[in-house]
């Protein structure tokens, strides 16, 4: 064979081996290019299940890190306060509302705004979450930075953003060791399925969560924030006269009576709370174990209600052999839970009357599952005297706010 003709065979073989091979090469970068398109849409359809549900989402390394050491930070700043307070002997400590405050006018000097966990709570720089607030109803983008002081003397780091559709919570929890140096539990990030800024002043939000049947029970992502603070009277009248009730157990803040219509209280049930308003503690059973004695029993209630001996007499349960009233704690044979029941109630107004009354505005909120700063509205008529007692006149529940709530359940049954 000629070298011309050796060089060409060589060449056409060169040609076909760089053929065979780019083939090869094609086909392999096909079959790559395919298993990564098929990984990433199988990434993207999980990122898309993950956003779909709304809780649990990832977050980025970098903000998470940001997230611990501001939480961190702001704990290193009130850790004297934590140390020198008096946590009490449980288990789980609990710090006094006043070292809340305490721990507040720290972290409010940050520019942070900042709010207890205690009922009525005043939040500090409340008018950068309004500020926030109100450009999220415009559709305006932005994010804000609030902090929580929780009873435990732990907080929370609450990072709400908004992206001009969608709002999404990123909370970090801060908590104490048991050397007493800050540490962070927890960070999670969630969208909200919806919120509102109320007139009011209330940011009501529900977060996404699992649902049936993913889990076996509900998971409550409801929560409610006074952001615009109550006036201090407001806050100090609450505190004193309408927390001590409440909703639940008796029925003299969510029933319609006066001096001349006191037949449909609850007597019986309204004990024990009018025990822990005069007495500041808890309510014990076992120290009646036959029942409330009537001299107790009727002097109590006398005090606090525009009633006699022979009325309470008339419309309470009384045991006439052992002379007392019945009195029976809150179980699941008398009272069935209600998310009305739970609710805060919240003086709002205060009008002075030419008797020498005042009527206080109260609005029932309710932070379990509805999300409602006012489930119902009703005016509480009170006389105080110059040594700061008082006495309930009578309370009239506003519109048609009776059909709004569930029938009151009688602890004993209506007699």
């Amino acid at each position: 064979m000629s070298n011309l003709k050796l060089q060409k065979y060589i060449i056409a073989i060169a040609v076909i081996v760089v053929f065979l091979c780019s083939c090869r090469n094609e086909n392999e970068q096909k079959e790559s290019s395919t298993k990564a398109t098929v990984l990433q849409t199988e990434n993207e359809h999980k990122n898309s299940e993950i956003y779909e549900k709304g809780y649990d989402l990832p977050v980025e390394e970098p903000v998470k890190e940001e997230a611990i050491e501001d939480c961190i930070g702001v704990m290193e700043q009130i850790r004297d306060i934590y140390r020198n307070a008096d946590k009490g002997t449980a288990l789980n400590a609990v710090i006094e509302k006043s070292i809340m405050l305490q721990m507040k006018n720290v972290i409010k000097t940050n520019g942070y705004p900042v709010i207890g966990s205690d009922p009525y709570s005043a939040m500090d720089n409340y008018q950068k979450m309004e500020r926030f607030l109100s450009d999220a109803k415009q559709g305006n983008a932005g994010e804000v930075i609030l902090y929580e002081i929780y009873e435990d003397g732990g907080i929370g780091r609450l990072k709400y953003s908004y992206d001009g559709t969608d709002m999404y919570l990123l909370s970090a929890r801060g908590t104490w060791n048991d050397d007493e140096e800050p540490v962070v539990s927890s960070v999670s990030y969630t969208r909200m399925k919806e919120w509102e800024y109320t007139e009011k002043g209330w940011f009501g939000y529900i977060l996404c969560v699992p649902e049936p049947p993913e889990v076996s029970e509900i998971v409550d992502g409801s929560c409610l924030i006074r952001i615009k603070p109550l006036s201090k009277e407001c806050r100090e009248l609450s505190e004193k006269c309408v927390l001590p009730l409440g909703y639940q157990g008796n029925n003299v803040l969510c029933s319609n009576w006066d001096s001349g219509h006191l037949e449909e209280l609850d007597y019986n049930g309204m004990f024990e709370y009018l025990y822990a308003l005069k007495y500041q503690e808890k309510f014990y059973s076992d120290n009646y174990p036959n029942g409330i004695p009537k001299e107790e029993f009727e002097g109590l209630l006398m005090e606090y209600l525009p009633i006699t001996k022979e009325m309470i007499r008339e419309y309470a349960v009384f045991d006439e052999e052992n002379q007392t009233y019945v009195w029976e704690g809150l179980g699941c044979l008398n009272y069935a839970p209600t998310f009305f029941g739970t609710s805060l109630p919240e003086v709002t107004d205060v009008k002075e009357n030419e008797d020498g009354t005042i009527t206080l505005t109260v609005e029932a909120v309710c932070d379990t599952v509805v999300c409602n700063d006012a489930v119902i509205t009703h005016e509480l008529t009170m006389k105080f005297a110059d040594d700061g007692s008082f006495q309930y006149l009578g309370n009239k529940i506003l519109d048609d706010g009776l059909n709004n709530i569930p029938d009151y359940q009688y602890r004993l049954g209506k007699k």
